[in-house]
């Protein structure tokens, strides 16, 4: 199981760095909302990045410091994602933004929460209930075409499940290694699912 998830694992760096590069070179044709898509997955890819990087180049093996980070970043970026895909009021951008910073501020200077995964799990349902009245709009085709529908389909599959993962995770009191390997694994194919999504989309947008 362990070859399994390492398989997925830099399958998902293979597609990672595929999306980065296309949407690089598609980035010029994109709309002002849509240039958020390619800003939430040049995060995620930065992420990734330095937990490749920084155990072999400053020999840095517990990465775990960037977990905050990774909530605080992500959940920002996708909240203001679809909280300008539906056209809400500016303010919300500031609010995402405080409690973004509020975390990390509370995680990295008083260690509060002490289980981050609390704080991902409460900012992945926020991104749920986001990311579905966005779906159920573009679905009844109230809003302009969207051109990224895909993506945002999978956005909400990607979230609703890691939740229920999250949850199934945190019930089991004792975990064997397989276990937890399998647990992971199944998050990373849902990843992949998502990049595809995002690959597929940039390869058949036009101007």
């Amino acid at each position: 199981m362990t070859d399994f998830f390492k398989a997925i694992l830099f399958l998902n760096y293979g597609l990672l760095l595929s999306i980065i590069l296309l949407g690089a070179a598609k980035y010029r044709i994109l709309n002002h909302k849509e240039k958020q898509y390619f800003h939430c997955i040049a995060f995620l890819f930065f992420i990734e990045l330095l937990n490749l990087a920084l155990p072999y180049v400053f020999n840095l093996n517990d990465t775990s410091f960037l977990y905050p980070l990774y909530i605080a970043g992500e959940f920002f970026l996708v909240t203001a994602l679809f909280i300008r895909k539906l056209n809400l009021p500016k303010y919300f951008l500031g609010i995402t933004g405080l409690l973004a910073v509020g975390f990390m501020v509370s995680k990295y200077v008083f260690n509060f929460p002490f289980n981050s995964d609390i704080v991902k799990v409460i900012s992945n349902i926020i991104i749920i209930c986001l990311s579905g009245f966005a779906l159920i709009r573009e679905i009844r085709g109230t809003s302009a075409q969207n051109r990224f529908l895909l993506v945002d389909a999978c956005i909400f599959f990607y979230y609703s499940v890691s939740v229920f993962i999250f949850i199934i995770q945190h019930q089991l009191a004792n975990l064997s290694e397989n276990d937890y390997y399998i647990i992971l694994s199944v998050n990373n194919i849902l990843s992949s699912i998502l990049y595809c999504s995002f690959l597929y989309t940039f390869i058949k947008l036009k101007k």
